[in-house]
């Protein structure tokens, strides 16, 4: 498969904007006393990600220029650990709490156990279903990201046979696989084949890539609904010599999918800018 333009680096750059899903972001916070510092606490999903590394990289960076304190947990993709996190987080007598949901309707008792708290929860990147119990939601475009992926297979690849690796839990990735779906249906020549559980990770993708080939020998396309993703559905693509005749697109636009479309193996990655969602939380 041909290499990418370098523009596709950063597709949809412009399209994909930081939103503010529910009013009060920023304002509503504990005020600190004079001369006093803060302590923050963040849970993520996964830190095996570079997308969520440079999201918690952008929150310090803000935190830590008004002299607060940040503690930053990683749940694993478990749904118990991200529970035990805000609980422990709570304990420590947290005065806000950042949370990356792994399951957007399963976080709601520990949602429930902060606002008794009195502790604010601020969402970031993946929405929870519970607005009413957080301060407030900062996430992309994640439905528009989904649209931009299937608009640039669209563009290279007009009649395209494709599979989904998905992570329904996930509010952000069902967006994506939402905006994917719809954009798709514009384009007669894509036809979606199946939709499976990726897990979201690079070791939970690889074998669920490798089954599909075996199942569907017409597929030429994937999408992965994350960066992390898409790397375990090429290396699979790749051990069954598959990857010249299979377009990979997704979203994230970390570092390692940036590297991968210079090295002709990821046709586009939608820029999501994570840093900058750190910062706005």
């Amino acid at each position: 498969m041909e290499a990418p333009m370098l523009k596709k680096l950063f597709l949809g750059v412009s399209a994909i904007s930081i939103l503010f899903l529910h009013l009060g972001c920023g304002g509503n916070g504990p005020a600190p006393e004079e001369n006093s510092s803060r302590k923050f606490g963040v849970v993520y999903q996964t830190l095996n990600n570079p997308f969520f590394v440079d999201l918690n990289n952008g929150l310090k960076e803000v935190i830590a220029a008004h002299g607060d304190e940040l503690i930053t947990l990683d749940s694993q993709f478990n749904s118990l650990k991200q529970k035990n996190d805000i609980s422990d987080l709570i304990l420590q007598g947290a005065d806000a709490i950042f949370i990356n949901p792994v399951n957007w309707e399963g976080i709601k008792g520990s949602l429930i156990q902060a606002k008794e708290k009195g502790i604010p929860c601020i969402i970031v990147d993946a929405p929870v279903k519970d607005e009413d119990l957080v301060l407030c939601q900062v996430a992309s475009d994640n439905v528009e990201a989904g649209r931009l992926a299937a608009r640039a297979l669209a563009e290279v690849q007009p009649e395209s046979k494709v599979v989904i690796l998905h992570l329904s839990v996930n509010k952000a990735c069902i967006d994506r696989v939402d905006g994917f779906k719809e954009e798709a249906a514009k384009h007669p020549g894509i036809e979606i084949l199946d939709i499976q559980e990726g897990e979201g990770t690079r070791e939970g993708a690889r074998p669920v890539m490798r089954d599909l080939i075996g199942r569907f020998p017409e597929l030429n396309a994937v999408f992965p609904i994350n960066d992390p993703s898409a790397l375990g559905a090429i290396s699979a693509l790749e051990s069954a010599g598959k990857l010249d005749e299979v377009t990979v697109v997704t979203v994230d636009g970390s570092k390692e999918g940036i590297a991968a479309i210079k090295a002709g193996k990821l046709h586009s990655t939608s820029a999501q800018f994570p840093k900058e969602i750190g910062k706005a939380a």
